[in-house]
Parts: C-alpha cells; sequence; structure tokens
C-alpha cells in the first residue's frame, strides 16, 4: 500500500480507545471479526487511528470458545481510559450472571463510555440494564430466549443496531460490517471502503439486513406459496396456525399444501410444523430459567406431557433433561 493511498483519506481525529471485554468461551470469529477492521484501519491511514485494550473477567487471560487464549491488559474493575467498550460474550450468554462484572458495565455507562454488545454479549449488557430505550440485536439463536427474559426491549432481527451511546450487532462476520460502519462515521466512507477491500468484502451489508439466509435458500426451494406457508409457520410458533390456516393465508388448498410439502421437503405440513416449535422450545430450555411447563406454553402446545412426548421423540431425551442441564 503507497503513502499516497494512506495520506488520500484526508483529515482525522483523536485517536480512539476500545476495550473488548472477553469472558469464557467467548466466540473468536466475532472478536477477530471487530478487531482487524480497527488495524487495517490504522495501517492503511498511516497512523494510529484506534488503539485497544483486551479485559478478562479474571486472570491474565481470557480463553475463547475454541481454546485458544488471549492475554489480558486489564481485568474488569480496573481503571482503564475508554472511549468505548465492546462485549464479546458467546457460548449461553443467558447463564452470565457474574455481579461484578455487571456492576463494572454501569460504572463505565456512568462515566460516558459507548458499551457495544458483540454476538451474546447484548445478553450481558440487557442483565446490566443497560439497553433499555435503545434499539438492539443479538444473534439470532440467542433471541428466543433474549425477548422471553427481556420482553420490553427493542429487539431487532438485524446484522447490527447503531443507537446514540449502545451498539450491538449480531456476531460473526457481522462484527465485520459494525466496524465498517463506525470506521465510516469516524473516517469517512473513503478508509471504510479501503478496510472492506483490504477483507475482500466487496458487497457491503447495511445494519437493517437481515441475520439468516432466505427462506428460499435455507431450504432450497423456489416456489413461491410454499415459502410464504414456512414463513407463516416460522412467524407462529407460540400460537400454532392449523394447516387449514396456513395453507389459506398461502393462497392454497390443505391439500396442495401437503402435495408441496412431500415434493419439496419430503415432510408433512403438521411434522415441518413440529420441528419448529420443538427447536424453539429446545432453545428456550437450554438458554433461560423458563419452566417445562413454561415452555410448552410459550410453543403452542396443549399440556406439558404433550410437549415432553413430542420432545422425546424428537430429541431421544425428556425435556428435563435439558432443562437439569444448565448450571
Amino acid at each position: 500500500m503507497s503513502n499516497s493511498r494512506r495520506v488520500s483519506f484526508g483529515a482525522f481525529g483523536r485517536k480512539q480507545r476500545y476495550g473488548f471485554l472477553l469472558p469464557p468461551g467467548f466466540p473468536l470469529m466475532s472478536y477477530a471479526s471487530a478487531v482487524e477492521p480497527l488495524r487495517a484501519a490504522n495501517l492503511l491511514a498511516g497512523r494510529d487511528l484506534y488503539a485497544w485494550r483486551h479485559i478478562a473477567v479474571a486472570g491474565a487471560t481470557a480463553r475463547a470458545s475454541n481454546g485458544l487464549d488471549i492475554v489480558a491488559d486489564n481485568r474488569i474493575g480496573e481503571t482503564v481510559a475508554l472511549d468505548a467498550l465492546f462485549v464479546c460474550a458467546g457460548g449461553n450468554p443467558a447463564k452470565f450472571r457474574h455481579a461484578p462484572t455487571l456492576n463494572w458495565l454501569r460504572s463505565l455507562a456512568r462515566k460516558g463510555v459507548r458499551l457495544a454488545g458483540i454476538s451474546g454479549g447484548s445478553y450481558v449488557l440487557a442483565r446490566a440494564g443497560l439497553l433499555a430505550g435503545h434499539r438492539c440485536t443479538i444473534h439470532w439463536e440467542h433471541i428466543p430466549a433474549f425477548e422471553e427474559e427481556f420482553p420490553d426491549l427493542d429487539i431487532r432481527r438485524t446484522l447490527y443496531e447503531l443507537d446514540r451511546e449502545r451498539m450491538t450487532c449480531a456476531g460473526g462476520i457481522a462484527s465485520l460490517d459494525m466496524m465498517l460502519a463506525l470506521i465510516e462515521r469516524d473516517h469517512g466512507a473513503d478508509l471504510a471502503a479501503s478496510v472492506s477491500e483490504w477483507f475482500l468484502r466487496t458487497q457491503p451489508r447495511p445494519g437493517g439486513g437481515s441475520q439468516r439466509m432466505a427462506l428460499r435458500e435455507r431450504y432450497g426451494v423456489d416456489n413461491a406459496k410454499l415459502l410464504k406457508a414456512l414463513a407463516l409457520m416460522e412467524r407462529s410458533p407460540e400460537a400454532p396456525l392449523s394447516c387449514e390456516a396456513v395453507a389459506a393465508g398461502a393462497g392454497l388448498s390443505a391439500r396442495q399444501l401437503e402435495r408441496l410439502f412431500a415434493e419439496k421437503l419430503g415432510a408433512t405440513p403438521r411434522g415441518h410444523y413440529l420441528e419448529v416449535r420443538l427447536e424453539r422450545a429446545r432453545n428456550l430450555l437450554r438458554q433461560t430459567a423458563m419452566s417445562v411447563t413454561e415452555v410448552a406454553v410459550a410453543c403452542g402446545f396443549v399440556s406439558p406431557s404433550h410437549f415432553s412426548r413430542a420432545y422425546r421423540l424428537r430429541f431421544d431425551r425428556p425435556p428435563s433433561k435439558d432443562r437439569d442441564a444448565r448450571p
């Protein structure tokens, strides 16, 4: 990269000081997708626009979900000069209830430090009471449990949300998308575009983009009416529609719906709908404190016994087993 390229971006403001809080089991890809754009921005600009520190909950290192250790510069509770702190959490963030960490985050917020949640980090911020009144997002796997525990939050199913002093993203490569938006906000579109190209990201993704593949790609079907039926099922796991209602909503007869499911998915509408609800139920059992009965109701089962039978048939274990697996 030539020096002329480096100086072509124009004037830059004060160096931003970022911290990355890495709870045990943090997702390495989400973290790398957030910190590497900062390194590239410094390199391409020819000066340090960003500085960052790694912060552990305890000990001298933070261990990622794949076993890699990151050397910590600080521990929670220590005095650190920061403009923003990014909480990068993975695994099952619903289990994270470390009071000293939550108190430290609140103290940073009172000092005016901007706070960000990456992947499951939004769960940690919400538990500290720091997302109220702000738009937020979180990895799609955590959304059902997140909505159950924090029903008053403005939760979006987007890639990232930048709302005043709070920033959240779904994790994975959405971290890269969010950091590019921050670089553009801080230092202009030219530098952000150069960082994007540096990482071979040739198609910009706006924050409001969807986290998950479209149903067309996910299921490998292109029949518009079948796709509409699938969407209706995914939108109503807690109050299941009848097969007749799904068919009518998709502009089909019940017989046509049965035929399309058999031809395109090798399943029945009823069986697929049950699968959608059971996957949601397993997520809630593993990530919330909801009882088996509460999960059964939230996933549209007529009784706990009906739920337990269906769950055992699908996963070869009773729901109480996944409930008991929570620490």
